[in-house]
């Protein structure tokens, strides 16, 4: 069982790297892509086009005149493919995780490798469920696959651990409250980073649009394929509501298993530490979202903070700072 979790692991990650290459074909040559403007040709709005039309806005490279273009079957079937072997990834995610508790019998999230595996899948299980109900998610489906091959990179590479029991400061049935609704929270956050980051791109490339004429760089490659800022904002507003609670509940829960394993239930370890700064920048994100006074930039820079935070508290405290908690490591 430890050796199919293992090749399941490789198998999800080739599944995640093949849903980046359908994803970027989309960007490439769906509309608005790079690929898609040099292929298609304008044609007259009067009379009838041969094979799928769409008709897109002007831009630069149009003269300002609406035109009709052509050819996006390939772009639309690439994005659904890769939205399909993204799920195909996700399931063998999932399995991956299970033969793992079957190998070890426990809760496959005992050490640093584990968490961080559980904590990808969320992310994608979130997007995938985001993507059903807005077809305009399906955008963030590169950014998200990215996310996750490198985490799972870093994870079987960097932190690996062989399944096996706990190390016995773990053997509580804490282990599957507070580091399950950690692993679901910061699933969620990760995420809600992604759609905070893409909303500062998009917000560029708007405001480039409209104060400096054609965009360029950065925010001109990525952020004529993203959904309107406003709709990545309310997402990420709504992504970071809805998982700030289970961080919150994860933080009680630590602290309730740390009296019970250490006779106090706040000692300002390191990860203690650094779980309550994460806490207090999420929550300065939300209160600053329902301040009508700050810029909603302002508040989606809050939110890359707190996930930078959560980043810092996952590998920095766990491999080079130490503490109480070092045995999350892959001890």
């Amino acid at each position: 069982m430890a050796a199919l979790s293992d090749q399941l692991l490789v198998f999800t990650i080739l599944s995640y790297l093949v849903g980046m290459v359908g994803y970027a074909a989309e960007y490439a040559f769906g509309a608005g892509g790079s690929g898609s403007r040099a292929a298609a040709r304008p044609v007259a709005l009067v009379g009838v086009a041969e094979g799928p039309v769409a008709v897109i806005a002007p831009d630069a490279g149009d003269g300002g005149i609406p035109v009709v273009r052509r050819g996006r079957r390939g772009p639309v079937w690439a994005g659904r493919l890769a939205v399909a072997v993204t799920a195909l990834g996700a399931a063998a995610q999932v399995a991956c995780l299970a033969t793992r508790a079957l190998a070890a019998g426990r809760v496959p999230w005992g050490n640093m490798y584990e968490f961080i595996v559980a904590v990808s899948l969320v992310g994608v299980i979130a997007w995938l469920g985001v993507s059903v109900r807005r077809q305009s998610a399906r955008a963030l489906g590169l950014y998200v696959t990215l996310a996750a091959v490198v985490l799972l990179g870093l994870a079987g590479m960097g932190v690996y651990a062989a399944a096996g029991p706990l190390v016995p400061a773990l053997n509580s049935a804490w282990l599957k409250i507070h580091v399950s609704a950690a692993a679901a929270a910061s699933g969620v956050f990760l995420l809600g980073f992604i759609s905070a980051a893409l909303y500062l791109t998009r917000r560029r490339y708007d405001r480039q649009r409209a104060l400096a004429g054609p965009p360029s760089g950065l925010a001109a490659s990525l952020g004529r394929h993203l959904p309107a800022a406003d709709v990545l904002e309310r997402l990420t507003f709504r992504l970071h509501v809805f998982a700030f609670p289970i961080w919150t509940f994860a933080v009680v829960a630590g602290a309730i298993w740390a009296e019970a394993a250490w006779g106090r239930y706040w000692g300002w370890d390191p990860k203690e530490t650094w779980a309550f700064i994460s806490w207090a920048v999420y929550a300065a994100y939300l209160h600053a979202r329902a301040t009508p006074s700050v810029t909603r930039s302002t508040t989606a820079w809050l939110a890359v903070i707190g996930w930078a935070t959560m980043l810092f508290n996952l590998f920095a405290v766990n491999l080079v700072i130490g503490g109480l908690h070092s045995y999350a490591g892959t001890n």
